[in-house]
């Protein structure tokens, strides 16, 4: 009896999940109807996502981004689409190339950052007193600097590789999450629900992790997209100052480096290329952040 009711009721699960599908989907496709653009920015982030991972995994019919494969500044045509750089090597396989670097620093950072600014204003701000005094007073002092001269900083004492940008973007990154979040956490640890928790005994630690922050989880996914964009230009930027990824990664930065450098005007297509995938890249993201904020903050949903 015992093993057919289990089996009953796995059954019942299954058929829930099931009819769950449906309803998910005309929900997905109603949020893309009342928000086109976060929709669009949606399609263009999995799009390079999927083009990132097929140019690491070689999966592309596209040229051997690090190997010469034809003469130098040949401008755009149907063998070179986006034509060669100033050593011959085909400039879409490194643009392509380029969008996997871009990822992996912008999601990278994005997960330690995001979570460690997360935790630290959720935990900090519940705690109160001389915790939260402290912490804010570091968070004061790291925003009293520009992200950009913080993360140049920081490359010029480590040295130049990805895990040190992605490092340098982390510890400019954390400073404004902590001051978001604290103010989400400062309005929720007033609530009913977790005063009436604090009166029957629960340990601060359930209710940080029971109460307050599943009640976060909107912001965090809100940030991380924007914060995805941000990541993207800041990497960027480093790399076109020269302390970012190594001179021979492939990144969009460092593109725009060399061409800058060696052939401002007889490669044109050398900074127009890079230039437009750094900008769709972050206006993807940036449209897809403020459509979840719109969908998932309850005082902008009816909007």
């Amino acid at each position: 009896m015992a093993t057919r009711d289990l089996a009953a009721e796995s059954g019942v699960q299954v058929r829930n999940a099931l009819l769950g599908i449906p309803a998910m989907y005309r929900s997905t496709v109603a949020h893309a109807r009342r928000k086109p653009l976060g929709a669009a920015g949606a399609v263009i982030a999995l799009i390079m996502i999927l083009v990132a991972v097929g140019s690491r995994l070689a999966i592309l019919p596209v040229a051997d981004p690090y190997a010469s494969v034809g003469d130098i500044f040949l401008g755009p045509s149907r063998e070179f689409l986006m034509g060669t750089d100033v050593i011959g090597r085909d400039v879409l396989s490194r643009v392509l190339y380029g969008a996997w670097i871009s990822l992996y620093v912008g999601i990278g950072s994005v997960l330690i950052g995001i979570t460690a600014g997360f935790v630290l204003g959720i935990v900090s701000t519940y705690a109160g007193g001389m915790v939260d005094l402290f912490f804010q007073r570091v968070v004061d002092a790291l925003m009293s600097m520009p992200g950009l001269i913080l993360a140049l900083a920081i490359m010029a004492i480590l040295g130049s590789s990805l895990n040190n940008v992605i490092l340098a973007i982390v510890i400019g990154m954390i400073a404004p999450v902590v001051r978001t979040v604290r103010s989400q956490v400062l309005t929720l640890k007033e609530m009913d629900y977790v005063t009436a928790a604090r009166a029957i005994g629960a340990r601060p630690g359930r209710i940080v992790f029971k109460h307050i922050m599943p009640n976060c989880l909107a912001i965090y996914i809100i940030m991380a997209t924007y914060y995805l964009g941000f990541a993207i230009i800041i990497e960027a930027s480093l790399s076109f100052l020269g302390v970012g990824a190594p001179p021979d990664d492939p990144s969009w930065g460092g593109i725009l480096t060399v061409a800058s450098r060696e052939s401002p005007e007889t490669g044109i297509w050398l900074l127009v290329f890079p230039g437009i995938f750094i900008f769709i890249a972050v206006l993807a993201f940036n449209v897809l952040g403020d459509a979840l904020r719109d969908i998932l903050d309850p005082r902008l949903r009816g909007r």
